[in-house]
């Protein structure tokens, strides 16, 4: 089951991280994401295990293809970067299945 339509109110740009060149970071081409975004700041772990401070959350279909360091255009323009994003698969059960993504 996935996340209901009628919840996915706002749209975002994700820029996909692809890794480090020599110089700088590689990002996949924008991506247009119908997601749910909750401007909200709490702490929370990176992918190393460490506290950061989060300024937004938003949740989007599991399908959505964001990794940590990707960048995100929130609905204002604020660029932003993704601290961790983590899948929320129930399985069979039947819950609204979604990629949880926390924000710088």
């Amino acid at each position: 089951m996935s996340l209901p339509a009628f919840l996915l109110v706002h749209t975002v740009t994700v820029e996909a991280y692809l890794g480090d060149s020599a110089y700088e970071p590689l990002y996949a081409a924008p991506v247009s994401v119908r997601c749910f975004l909750d401007e909200q700041t709490k702490t929370v772990r990176n992918k190393a295990g460490e506290e950061a401070t989060s300024s937004s959350t938003l949740y989007a279909p599991l399908e959505t293809v964001c990794p940590a360091e990707s960048r995100v255009t929130l609905p204002g323009g604020r660029q932003t970067t993704v601290i961790t994003a983590l899948k929320r698969d129930g399985g069979s059960l039947p819950t609204p299945d979604h990629l949880e993504v926390q924000l710088i």
